[in-house]
């Protein structure tokens, strides 16, 4: 790895109309490194890659390549240097086949018309460097993995003689076999002196790929080119949330409860092709985790719990009350609510009010005389969002303005609206830091204790074992295993996750 930067960003100030996203950023990337950047949900780390792929002009502060100040006109000007963003929604065409995708913008002709065999060949031979030659070139994007499909944007990328990479949450859709084979990919790119800047909430990640670190916070850089190895993650979370978060997941009861009967009872559960035989028992106050690869079956089991998919077989009971099968209105009316995986296509009404997000589900209860009774609804979900402490305030915003920790606060606050018995958290916090990931379990924690019966799937065992209680691992559609969370570790559930055995 050279240590003259190959490229320099200093003082980067970028303001929209009353907000100044970012303040003054510093930041410096080597050849051949991966550089990771940190910092929580609204900190100016999608503003500032905006700016280096000159989607943005920056209001203040100078860009340097190789030592020589640039001015980047266009995202275009930006891949001619060799500067290339892969951002967290790819932007694909899923209806254009890999090799089309690939080439999109610089297509290869002659005469006017489209080489495809040349095409073709192209992206075969980047697909083959980026270890993925059984991705055929003329299958259709959308027909693809989401993993797969990030392979494909990444060939785009070094399609265009790319020398940094810049990828965002690029791990957020992946498993961990998925996520390992992603970072021998970059290992790779970084070997023939490609510089990435990775950016990822999860800090395990950082550990595992990074070389050094810079943090971001509220617009402004707080540290930069940390080594990676000689970095605590006390000091990280500390420079990301101005505290110090000594506990991460909430404790668990020490003594155990009087359970009663259970609040969720399922038996014999199955979804033809997905999952089969799932048996599942939650009192009040516990929380059971599903851990698994994704396909697995857990976020189809969680969907089918709330009615959203129709059972093949089996009973779902809550407070030993059948539910009807495929029957949503029926699940919520028995006090069963579902955050679910992709929270912004399904779980919120982006445009519109933080008040009408949290209510949606209890409209009849502002309800007089045929008409909603609006200054009803705004005053109880001011209560909500104050006593979770969603930021910024104001329930008159529209929910897409806020962070992700803050719109997954939102849909907690749409449950706790109703009093619900059960709740289903699936993947609770995907793309939310690690500030507003450890609110977020205190509030499940405090949730569970209030009575409530919980399950959580997450991709990310460590949050399975820290937060549950309880713990079931799915393999292809089976339980295979069932304990307490304190009987295993990390090791342990990939063991069972990826051999299957039975317990």
């Amino acid at each position: 790895m050279n240590d003259r930067p190959l490229l320099q960003m200093s003082g980067i100030v970028k303001e929209f109309p009353g907000v100044r996203a970012l303040g003054g950023v510093d930041l410096d990337v080597r050849a051949g490194e991966v550089h990771c950047l940190l910092g929580q949900n609204g900190a100016g780390k999608s503003t500032l890659i905006k700016v280096l792929a000159a989607a943005y002009r920056p209001d203040e502060g100078t860009i340097a390549w190789e030592g020589e100040e640039v001015t980047l006109a266009s995202p275009m000007a930006a891949l001619k240097v060799g500067i290339a963003t892969i951002y967290q929604e790819l932007d694909l065409v899923p209806d254009l086949s890999v090799a089309e995708n690939i080439v999109l913008g610089h297509e290869l002709t002659r005469g006017g018309l489209t080489q495809r065999q040349r095409t073709n060949a192209v992206a075969r031979d980047l697909l083959a460097r980026l270890g993925h030659a059984e991705i055929s070139p003329t299958r259709s994007v959308g027909s693809l993995s989401p993993a797969s499909q990030q392979i494909v944007s990444m060939a785009r990328a070094l399609s265009h003689d790319t020398r940094l990479l810049v990828l965002d949450e690029p791990s957020a859709v992946l498993d961990q076999g998925e996520v390992d084979n992603l970072f021998r990919v970059i290992r790779g790119l970084t070997e023939e002196g490609v510089a990435i800047v990775y950016i990822s909430h999860r800090l395990e990640e950082i550990r595992a790929i990074g070389d050094r670190i810079t943090v971001l916070k509220d617009g402004i850089t707080v540290a930069t080119g940390l080594p990676v190895a000689e970095t605590p993650t006390s000091r990280l979370i500390e420079l990301m949330t101005g505290r110090s978060i000594e506990y991460v997941f909430p404790p668990r009861p020490e003594e155990p409860r009087d359970r009663g009967a259970p609040v969720l009872e399922v038996r014999g559960l199955a979804l033809a092709g997905v999952f089969r035989d799932v048996d599942l028992t939650v009192h009040a106050g516990e929380i059971v985790g599903l851990a698994g690869l994704v396909g697995a079956g857990r976020s189809e089991i969680l969907e089918t719990l709330y009615g959203a998919r129709h059972a093949s077989a089996g009973t779902v009971s809550v407070d030993q009350r059948p539910l009807r099968r495929g029957s949503v209105p029926a699940a919520v009316r028995a006090g069963v609510g579902l955050a679910p995986e992709e929270r912004k296509s399904q779980g919120l009404l982006l445009d519109q009010a933080v008040y009408r997000n949290i209510t949606i589900s209890s409209l009849g209860r502002f309800a007089r005389g045929g008409f909603l009774r609006s200054g009803s609804e705004r005053k109880r979900a001011e209560e909500l969002t104050r006593s979770l402490d969603v930021r910024p305030a104001g329930v008159e915003r529209a929910v897409r303005t806020l962070s992700g920790g803050n719109q997954q606060k939102v849909v907690l606050a749409r449950w706790l609206l109703r009093d619900c018995r059960v709740l289903l958290l699936d993947e609770p916090t995907r793309g939310v830091d690690v500030g507003a990931r450890s609110e977020i379990y205190q509030l499940v924690r405090r949730l569970a204790d209030s009575g409530v019966a919980v399950v959580v799937v997450s991709s990310e065992v460590e949050e399975v074992l820290g937060l549950a209680d309880r713990v079931l691992v799915v393999r292809e559609g089976a339980v295979v295993h069932d304990s307490p969370a304190g009987e295993l570790d990390e090791s342990r559930v990939l063991d069972l996750v990826m051999e299957g055995k039975v317990a």
